[in-house]
């Protein structure tokens, strides 16, 4: 998990983080921030595992880290999130140690992590979608009522 370590250590990760942070101090709606990260991540090695996919531990974590990143992007320049994280990550990937086939397999997965095929996808970008969406807790949700998502995105279970 070393490569790992050094995107959190990355300081174009790092700016991102913290500028996404401030960007989203008043949302009321899901964040972004490192716990999201995390979650996506961890849930998407949970399924790995239990399905015996066999997509490395370090690629999840990367891939899951970097996923929303562009957000920051979304925010102050309208660049659709995913477009934008695929930027930031063909930046810091290299930078942190991952080949040209390791960083082409990520930013695949970060570019399609939005698209509702990935519900039906067995490989790392739909582990990347079924973790994003699972990592979401609308049946806990202040704002559930107001959420521009519909109700059959919504998590509403802890487990499905």
């Amino acid at each position: 998990m070393e490569r790992v370590n050094r995107i959190l250590a990355n300081e174009t990760f790092k700016e991102n983080m913290l500028h996404l942070q401030r960007l989203e101090k008043d949302r009321q709606y899901c964040r972004h921030g490192i716990d999201h990260l995390l979650d996506v991540a961890r849930l998407a090695y949970i399924e790995d595992l239990e399905k015996g996919l066999a997509i490395e531990k370090e690629i999840i974590y990367g891939t899951a880290l970097l996923h929303d990143l562009g957000r920051v992007l979304e925010y102050t320049k309208q660049i659709p999130h995913n477009e934008a994280s695929v930027q930031l990550a063909k930046e810091i990937l290299p930078e942190c140690g991952f080949n040209n086939e390791e960083v082409k397999r990520i930013c695949g997965a970060i570019a399609a992590h939005r698209d509702e095929k990935g519900m039906l996808d067995d490989g790392l970008a739909g582990l990347l979608y079924r973790a994003d969406k699972k990592s979401r807790t609308c049946f806990d949700c202040l704002a559930t009522k107001t959420c521009k998502w519909s109700e059959e995105k919504k998590n509403h279970l802890i487990v499905d």
